[in-house]
């Protein structure tokens, strides 16, 4: 082989299947998802914190914070149902 590699193609037979790809992609969204609904939380919370009383800012926190936790939940829920069908399938 000397000192370059050479790249060898595989056969067809090698390609991920249709249910691995959706999978990953499906697992890299709920990621995505995940990270916003954390960003979420930690923008409404500093919200939530900065109010100074004003009661206004608070429920905005408050409800914000709650819709994220939602997300959070969700998202996991979905994590965890799309793991189980890859399983399945």
């Amino acid at each position: 082989m000397g000192i370059i590699n050479i790249a060898h193609a595989g056969v067809i037979s090698d390609a991920p299947s249709l249910t691995k790809v959706g999978f990953n992609v499906l697992s890299f969204l709920l990621s995505v998802f995940g990270v916003i609904a954390i960003i979420m939380m930690v923008v409404y919370g500093i919200i939530y914190l900065t109010a100074a009383g004003d009661q206004k800012q608070m429920q905005k926190g408050k409800k914000g914070f709650t819709y994220a936790i939602v997300g959070l939940i969700l998202t996991f829920s979905c994590m965890a149902i799309v793991y189980q069908l890859g399983k399945f399938f």
